[in-house]
This record gives C-alpha cells, sequence and structure tokens, in this order.
C-alpha cells in the first residue's frame, strides 16, 4: 500500500463508499457527495480520487454484470478495503482528538 494518509476529499469519498455499501458505484458516489456537501461534485474528478483511492489499496472494485438498461455496459462497483478501514478509523481518532483538545469551543446557540 503506497501513501495511505487520506486528503479531506479522498476521506469524503471512502466514507460515501461506505455509506453506500454495495450500491457504490461512480454517479451514486456523486449524488451521494451533492447531498452530503451540498457542492456538485464533478465525474471526473471523482473518478480520479476512485483510481487514487486504489492505487493506494484504501479502496478496490468489481464490475458489475451489463444490462440492458446501460447499453450491454458494466457499472464498476467499488468498496472500502480493509486498509481504507484503517485509514478512515485512523482520521476519525485524529480529528476527535483534535476537537476534544480546543479550550471551550461550542457551536450550540451560536448558529
Amino acid at each position: 500500500m503506497k501513501g495511505a494518509n487520506l486528503g479531506e476529499f479522498e476521506e469524503i469519498v471512502l466514507l460515501t463508499i461506505a455509506s453506500l455499501a454495495s450500491e457504490a458505484y461512480s454517479v451514486a458516489i456523486c449524488d451521494e457527495l451533492e447531498k452530503y456537501t451540498g457542492r456538485t461534485a464533478k465525474l471526473g474528478v471523482v473518478h480520479s480520487v476512485l483510481n487514487r483511492l486504489e492505487e493506494k489499496g484504501l479502496a478496490k472494485s468489481r464490475l458489475g454484470e451489463a444490462t440492458s438498461t446501460r447499453g450491454g455496459k458494466r457499472k464498476r462497483f467499488y468498496e472500502v478495503s480493509h486498509a481504507g478501514k484503517v485509514a478512515l478509523m485512523k482520521a476519525k481518532e485524529v480529528r476527535e482528538s483534535i476537537w476534544r483538545n480546543i479550550p471551550g469551543f461550542n457551536l450550540e446557540g451560536s448558529i
């Protein structure tokens, strides 16, 4: 596994893959990213991140069955690898540790 460190967008994409479970393919990932972040997720950017996550060993993919509704094309489905789960847990621990150490930081009632 090369370079298991996660960038912020890589982390969000991995979390989105995990949330979609067996239905994690590029278009669904883009749709969920837009839902979660409120920002447009460009398919080309998501494809680049998915490729990078696979290269790092943090995600893996498989081809689904060809369907007539897709003109015989097959969807590529993604899942978080074991190394990806470890990287996500590490990122979560780091974030939680930092949040716990911000003195007096409370968003309640400030919005």
